[in-house]
């Protein structure tokens, strides 16, 4: 019991996180436009990292989506440690599946089950 409660309080560790890339396509005063293609999950509010990919991903900005529209995100840079320029990259976490769509829980769902029903006619 103890270990399930630490697994639930323990938060993912960053390399558990899908992290997707997009080109930044055009730069204004305070935004950025970029594609984003098949990604469909991205959305407005979401927040992310601008990096320059030809510099081992040094990071150039932090952004918040503003809105999305016919595939094309633009984002309001909220703090930064160098202007955003055209062909750096834009990089959004993917958001995970809910718990219930994922096999392990069905499967766990069953053992466990099984095992209950067991242990209660014996």
């Amino acid at each position: 019991m103890t270990i399930g409660l630490l697994a639930v309080a323990v938060p993912p560790l960053a390399a558990q996180e899908a992290r997707v890339r997009f080109d930044v396509d055009s730069v204004g005063d305070s935004t950025f436009t970029f594609a984003v293609g098949k990604a469909h999950w991205v959305s407005r509010g979401q927040r992310g990292l601008a990096v320059d990919a030809k510099q081992s991903d040094a990071l150039i900005a932090r952004f918040r989506i503003l809105h999305v529209e016919h595939g094309v995100a633009t984002a309001v840079v909220t703090g930064q440690t160098a202007r955003v320029t055209p062909g750096e990259v834009a990089v959004l976490a993917e958001p995970k599946a809910p718990f219930y769509v994922q096999p392990f829980f069905w499967i766990a769902l069953a053992v466990g089950g099984a095992i209950g029903f067991v242990a209660h006619t014996h």
